[in-house]
């Protein structure tokens, strides 16, 4: 009898897999390969955000990591009917191209930067879906400040439902701990905007700004109690952006006491479920239960996909039609067009502008993103139905430090021009 052999076709596919689960991914012995890329803890002197033998661990199991913040972790249930991705026949062949380098590939990308997880949406249909560092689907990263966009749809939809009267409130209407500060004293716009005028310098190591000093506060006495740490106003509220980590957290406790419960609560049923999550998220809170809001949000690469996808939809579900984010509030979000000129591309920063917790591009279109350190990103362009969502471990906290700045930004391009005139 004889053997039945493999067609040639399979062999060369089993040997493309197999040389693509082989390939090394950038620094994944500095990441903590050798030693099963092990998560920060409390004892083994390891700090979860600076250190990179635990980086790529605790960026995926950041919720596990005992005794963070003195806080617990909230659960956003996921839905009970997610919403379907589809996944494309064929891999598209995006290219792009950086300095002198022509028609580089998806696989550069990933060979040149720490990327854990990318996933690119095209018209609600998964084109690519790639993970490296032994990560899975079933993974949830850790947002970093991505979580501050979710934090301002949340305020959309305490607007739309009237527990929010306007933006134009000061904070302390609904956040009486907040009287007396700086940021109690500021309008619930000005806070989205990140134009408090708040002395404050945002800083991304130990030692130098502001931020050391206010992330310990929080950490020993809560959100409402740390904004007592910024006590100088330096310039009139609403006509500069100054990006700054606090004016978020202000936010959530703005937001507990206009909904009357905690975001992870309010969001469950109106964000997560509405979106059609597949799992569950998680939220790390202070020792009061309020969510630290300027990040610490845990969802799968899958679930924040299907955030941009309907993101990319103007709030609705391609799928259903239902509405499930307030439309007025996500296009004031995030059209510069509709913000002032001191928050447009060009002058919020030399490149990017700001909306309400969502950074804003340049160009006729509207494209949007949400951005963390360290390479986290939510990239959605609503005229293409396009999204890109790409989770790191990058050797520097702020992208512009490090080649990734550049490269992601080249990288997104060439999808985009791949379906130029398509």
């Amino acid at each position: 009898m004889r053997r039945a052999r493999t067609p040639a076709l399979a062999l060369v596919l089993i040997a493309a897999f197999a040389a693509l689960q082989a390939r090394a991914a950038p620094d994944e012995e500095k990441l903590g390969k050798g030693a099963g890329y092990p998560i920060a803890k409390i004892g083994n002197n390891k700090d979860w955000y600076y250190d990179e033998s635990v980086r790529v661990g605790s960026f995926t199991h950041q919720a596990e990591i005992p005794g963070l913040y003195q806080g617990k972790v909230n659960v956003l249930a996921a839905a009970e009917v997610p919403m379907p991705l589809t996944v494309a026949a064929h891999e598209p062949d995006y290219r792009w191209q950086i300095g002198k380098e022509r028609a580089l590939s998806i696989a550069d990308f990933l060979a040149r930067q720490r990327i854990m997880g990318l996933i690119i949406v095209k018209d609600g249909v998964v084109q690519v879906e790639r993970y490296q560092y032994d990560r899975k689907p079933e993974d949830r990263f850790t947002s970093q400040s991505m979580a501050k966009s979710i934090t301002g749809l949340a305020i959309g939809y305490a607007l739309a439902e009237g527990k929010i009267i306007s933006l134009d409130d000061r904070a302390d209407r609904y956040a009486p701990k907040l009287r007396g500060t700086v940021f109690g004293a500021t309008t619930i716009r000005n806070l989205l905007r990140m134009a408090s005028g708040a002395r404050y310098a945002q800083s991304y190591d130990r030692i130098s700004g502001d931020t050391p000093g206010f992330n310990r506060m929080v950490w020993r006495d809560g959100v409402e109690a740390s904004a007592r740490y910024v006590t100088v106003r330096e310039r009139e509220q609403g006509t500069r952006f100054a990006y700054a980590s606090p004016h978020t957290l202000v936010l959530a406790a703005v937001l507990r006491g206009a909904i009357g419960t905690d975001l992870s609560e309010y969001l469950a049923p109106r964000l997560w479920q509405g979106i059609g999550a597949g799992t569950t998220a998680l939220w790390r809170t202070d020792k009061t239960g309020l969510e630290i809001a300027f990040g610490n949000f845990n969802a799968t690469l899958r679930d924040y996909a299907r955030l941009g996808i309907v993101l990319a939809n103007d709030g609705a579900r391609p799928d259903t039609g239902k509405q499930v984010i307030p439309r007025a509030f996500l296009r004031d979000a995030t059209d510069w067009s509709r913000a002032p000129a001191a928050f447009q591309p060009g002058h919020a920063t030399s490149y990017l502008g700001y909306g309400y917790q969502f950074w804003t591009y340049p160009g006729e279109g509207r494209r949007f993103a949400m951005l963390g350190v360290y390479g986290q990103s939510i990239f959605v362009d609503p005229t293409q139905r396009l999204v890109i969502v790409q989770t790191a471990a990058n050797t520097t906290p702020e992208a512009g430090d490090s080649s990734l700045g550049r490269e992601r930004d080249a990288f997104w391009r060439g999808v985009m021009h791949y379906y130029d005139g398509r």
